[in-house]
């Protein structure tokens, strides 16, 4: 078994500490709490038979406001960065951020990730597809759709990785 470190992040009340509820227990809570520092626990998701253990890292603040230490970043394999498809404002600071965890940590997995897929239809989905192509996929927290399959490519691409070393 492998284990990695992965980073949730992105702008307040885009989701991700639904996201990651409804990974870790399967739950999911209409009422919003803002998280406070970072909240952290582990899954693992079985990948052609073998076990990754994914060691999430819910972090509160945007990458880009300071609001995040550094020392969060230390050690990690991968990033989720969350933008809410039902806000576009949310994507007002996803190229800073990136940037900042690109340099921050060269050659890490980043997943963009499209969150409150169900507040969407279909029309204003394949606009969103469009005018955000480095998404890699769009979930809904709320309905589980996407959420396993989310952490179970980025548990694959971390094994890929890892056979690659």
């Amino acid at each position: 078994m492998i284990s990695r470190k992965v980073l949730i992040t992105g702008s307040f009340a885009v989701g991700k500490t639904s996201l990651f509820n409804r990974f870790i227990h399967n739950t999911f809570s209409e009422r919003y709490l803002t998280t406070i520092g970072v909240k952290v626990d582990k899954k693992e998701v079985s990948v052609n038979g073998q076990e990754v253990s994914l060691v999430l890292w819910d972090i509160a603040g945007e990458v880009s406001q300071e609001k995040v230490p550094r020392t969060y970043f230390l050690g990690a394999s991968a990033v989720i960065y969350i933008f809410d498809l039902s806000r576009p404002n949310t994507l007002q600071n996803m190229e800073a951020d990136l940037r900042i965890i690109q340099s921050a940590l060269p050659g890490c997995l980043v997943q963009v990730v499209g969150n409150k897929k169900d507040l969407l239809d279909d029309e204003e989905l394949l606009i969103m597809q469009r005018q955000v192509p480095e998404a890699s996929t769009f979930t809904s927290a709320k309905t589980g759709e996407n959420v396993e399959q989310l952490f179970f490519d980025i548990g694959s691409k971390l094994l890929e990785q890892r056979e690659l070393d």
